[in-house]
């Protein structure tokens, strides 16, 4: 009877062509990862353009013109990255799928005694990874994808995950928080004309988006009071380093003359 038990409990590992919902749905815990990846280093890319261009005492219409153009250049790219990684990785795992299901269809006995090793070296008793090792046996689909996690540490591939999903959610996400910060720059535009006002609501909705996106990632990791600092301080680090070195080329670097000329 306990046999017969295991074959449902893996079974939704299988499933994945069905559409299905929550987990294997369109917003999936990868396809979460990656708006939450994106959007984290949108926020920071683009509050350390506006920083390091605010050190400068360049004009709100340079944020806005130099912001808006590296965000649609740096999202292109990282869209694309995303895509070409996801689809590289879903093509070696379906290789090294193949592979591994020959070697277990041609001896399917040695196969059993490389798992039966692997898990006695993770700890369980040979009477415990012989019971584990034959009731897998009876499955060469799930012996296929064990022998592949356990004795190559390769996952199998995942037919939810799509390249192109994983592409244009980092392209989206990018978009969408990296204009976060250049929001301060055009909301604020009727009340003063005050560049250092402008950037000081930008650090006040970067410091928010970063937050609520650390909270996000909290949601996965369960850590949230370590996950929000750890975003806001590489948000910081990142935004500091890049108004330092704006400032330092300003003043040593002969742009302060520039500058002035304007």
């Amino acid at each position: 009877m306990a046999l017969e038990a295991s074959p449902p409990l893996l079974r939704p590992q299988h499933e994945e062509n069905g559409g299905g919902v929550g987990r294997e749905g369109f917003w999936s815990e990868d396809s979460v990862k990656s708006a939450i990846d994106a959007g984290l280093d949108a926020i920071v890319t683009s509050f350390s353009l506006i920083s390091s261009i605010s050190a400068t005492r360049l004009a709100s219409v340079d944020v806005l013109v130099l912001g808006f153009a590296n965000l649609v250049a740096r999202g292109i790219s990282m869209g694309f990255g995303d895509f070409v990684s996801t689809s590289t990785e879903n093509e070696m795992a379906k290789k090294e799928r193949a592979t591994t299901e020959q070697d277990v269809s041609k001896s399917i006995s040695s196969q059993q005694a490389g798992l039966l090793s692997t898990y006695q070296a993770l700890g369980l008793d040979l009477e415990d990874a012989t019971t584990v090792v034959n009731v897998f046996s009876k499955y060469q689909d799930i012996l296929v994808d064990e022998k592949m996690t356990a004795q190559k540490g390769v996952l199998p591939p995942r037919q939810t995950e799509k390249p192109w999903k994983s592409g244009l959610i980092s392209f989206a996400a990018f978009i969408l928080f990296g204009n976060v910060p250049l929001l301060s720059f055009v909301v604020l535009i009727p009340f003063t004309g005050d560049d250092s006002t402008k950037f000081f609501g930008a650090c006040l909705l970067s410091a928010l988006a970063l937050a609520l996106l650390g909270l996000a990632r909290a949601k996965i990791s369960g850590q949230y009071l370590h996950s929000v600092a750890a975003t806001l301080f590489n948000g910081g680090i990142a935004a500091t380093c890049a108004y330092l070195i704006g400032w330092m080329l300003r003043n040593a670097a002969g742009l302060h003359d520039q500058t002035k000329g304007h």
